[in-house]
């Protein structure tokens, strides 16, 4: 027998709704705050802030502040450094994880579980304490303050991971696909690139997101391989940018909006698959 709820649980329920998304519109805000400040900032004129105030209403408008921060604070040559870092660093980790989840989950290798546990132990190590081994070994092979270094340490630390990550979706692939293919004469290279890594695409977009996203923004193995200003990527040159122009607010926000744009850009691009990925990842 249906019943109908009363007033009063109409009431309050409206009441919850309401007051869910006035929390989550008020929490929004709050986190969208400091990224308005940053924005506002970078568009404002050295008088302006020095006159009113950091945190006062704009008095001006001004892109010239971009562009100090792209060429006279080197935020130029420090985004290319970044790219020719990130690119090859994300391509190569996929690549190499994509083909190393495919044999561990695919076929019955001799300690495979042991090497998945081994990946994965790998990742639960804190970085720091693997700073001055790897600074050393670095200049011990003669790459140190180069970018091939950096780029080397990123692939090391990034194929752990996501062979861990690709390994549960590549398993959940029915195996009766591999039969069918198997039975038409395809091979492990031809079933590997033909059927699995195709089904593989909306976890392969999410950790493109995601590794493009924690290459591009890392700090802590740049300034430790990399000694140059003209190497460092565009993280490690906002520090130069923040001791070069001390006091200049307006140029350190505009570098900051400069280094952001890549990163946000790349998420915008590959947002549905990233999406798609993490609802697939808590189905299964």
């Amino acid at each position: 027998m249906a019943t109908t709820s009363s007033p009063s649980a109409l009431r309050r329920r409206r009441a919850a709704t309401t007051g869910f998304h006035v929390g989550a519109g008020a929490l929004a805000a709050l986190w969208l705050l400091p990224i308005a400040l940053v924005l506002v900032t970078s568009l404002r004129s050295f008088d302006d802030i020095a006159t009113h105030g950091l945190g006062s209403w704009p008095h001006s408008f001004t892109f010239g502040n971009f562009r100090q921060a792209w060429i006279d604070g080197g935020q130029q040559r420090a985004l290319i450094n970044s790219l020719l870092v990130t690119v090859p660093a994300v391509l190569v980790t996929l690549a190499l994880a994509a083909m190393a989840a495919f044999a561990l989950s695919r076929y019955a290798l001799p300690f495979r579980r042991s090497l998945l546990l081994l990946m994965l132990g790998g990742n639960l190590l804190p970085p720091q304490i693997l700073l001055i081994p790897v600074s050393k070994l670095s200049e011990l092979m003669g790459v140190y303050d180069t970018l091939p270094a950096l780029i080397g340490v990123q692939i090391g630390f990034g194929v752990g991971f996501y062979v861990f990550v690709l390994h549960g979706f590549m398993r959940a692939i029915p195996a009766e696909i591999q039969q069918a293919a198997v039975i038409d004469g395809a091979g492990p290279w031809h079933i590997f690139w033909r059927i699995v890594l195709p089904l593989t695409r909306p976890a392969l977009a999410a950790l493109s997101a995601l590794s493009f996203t924690w290459v591009f923004n890392d700090l802590l193995w740049a300034i430790t391989v990399l000694r140059s200003d003209t190497k460092m990527p565009i993280t490690a040159a906002l520090i130069g940018l923040q001791g070069q122009y001390v006091s200049m607010w307006n140029v350190i926000a505009a570098g900051s909006v400069i280094a952001a744009v890549p990163t946000v850009a790349v998420f915008l691009r590959f947002q549905r698959h990233f999406v798609a990925g993490l609802n697939l990842g808590a189905v299964k």
